[in-house]
C-alpha cells in the first residue's frame, strides 16, 4: 500500500561546486603537502588514505549528482524507494539561512545512523515545519550548521 504523500520534491544527492583553476592548484598544494609529510614520517597508510581522497575528490568532479526523490508521507520520510518511518526518528530542526543554508536535518532514535540532511530547495519552510510538528519533536535550540557542514560549504568540498 502506497502511503499519502504530503509533500514532495527533488534535490541531488551532494552539492556540486563550480570550482576556479586556482582551487584545483591549492588542493593540489595542500594534497603534496601531506603526501610529502607522509614520506617524512614514514606514515605510509596516511600517505594511502590522502591518495586515495585525492583520486575521490577528482572522481566526483567528473560526475553529476543525482537528482533524488524526496516526500513526507504520513508513514514517514521516503527517498526514492527507502521509506524511513517516523517512530524511527526521534527529532527534526530546520536551518533556514538563504541563499546559502536552506536544509532540513533528521535525528534518528539509532545512535548508529547518522543525523539525515535533506535540502528544501525551493520548498516554503514554514510548510515543511507545519506538516513534520504533526509526527515528530522539533529542536528549536539548533541554529547554526556544523561545522564540518559550513567548512565543506566554503572550501567547495
Amino acid at each position: 500500500m502506497t502511503p499519502n504523500i504530503l509533500l514532495s520534491w527533488r534535490f541531488p544527492e551532494y552539492s556540486a561546486y563550480s570550482r576556479k583553476k586556482s582551487w584545483y592548484v591549492w588542493a593540489g598544494i595542500f594534497f603534496l603537502g601531506l603526501l610529502c609529510y607522509a614520506i617524512f614520517t614514514a606514515n605510509f597508510l596516511f600517505g594511502l588514505i590522502i591518495i586515495m581522497a585525492a583520486i575521490i575528490l577528482f572522481v566526483n568532479q567528473n560526475q553529476k549528482p543525482q537528482n533524488l526523490n524526496f516526500s513526507l508521507s504520513e508513514k514517514g520520510l521516503i527517498i526514492e524507494d527507502k521509506i524511513y518511518p517516523y517512530a524511527e526518528i526521534k527529532k527534526f530542526w530546520l536551518l533556514y539561512e538563504p541563499p546559502e543554508v536552506k536544509n532540513i536535518y533528521f535525528e534518528f532514535k539509532s545512535s548508529f545512523k547518522p543525523i539525515l540532511m535533506i535540502p528544501l530547495e525551493n520548498q516554503n519552510p514554514l510548510k515543511v515545519r507545519e506538516v513534520l510538528k504533526k509526527y515528530l519533536a522539533e529542536d528549536l535550540e539548533k541554529e547554526n550548521e556544523s561545522t564540518s557542514e559550513a567548512l565543506a560549504r566554503v572550501l567547495k568540498l
